[in-house]
């Protein structure tokens, strides 16, 4: 294999890496898209399978500008319910929550009381 040979191999290499990295991100913001309709979903992909270049530009130029607010309008809902998860699982129970509980369950007759000061002085602990 000649240099140029090995030279023109990487070229086409990244220009099909690139074409299937588009095609994938097409097919994300096609499937992302709530507001359109499941049968428009499915002509847009038979037509990427039949006539992916042509497709895969119109696609972009149609309904370009949209892929970029809806990847971060999922960027920005990922983050917003990760940042709830933690805050729920940071946030936790205190001592005095853990034995308001057991006074709680006390007061019902779902525990006795040496098993609420058993809880409390666990709590305290």
């Amino acid at each position: 294999m000649s240099f140029w040979e090995a030279v023109w191999l990487i070229v086409i290499s990244f220009a099909f890496i690139a074409y299937l990295m588009a095609m994938f991100m097409i097919i994300v913001d096609l499937f992302r898209d709530s507001s359109v309709s499941g049968v428009m979903k499915a002509v847009w992909l038979v037509l990427l399978i039949v006539v992916p270049l042509v497709t895969a530009l119109v696609y972009l130029a149609v309904r370009g500008d949209g892929m970029a607010e809806r990847t971060a309008e999922h960027h920005r809902d990922a983050r917003q319910a990760q940042d709830e998860y933690v805050r729920s699982v940071a946030r936790g129970s205190g001592p005095a929550e853990q034995i308001a509980e057991g006074k709680r369950m006390l007061d019902a007759g779902a525990i006795t009381a040496t098993e609420f000061d058993a809880l409390k002085a666990k709590a305290l602990a």
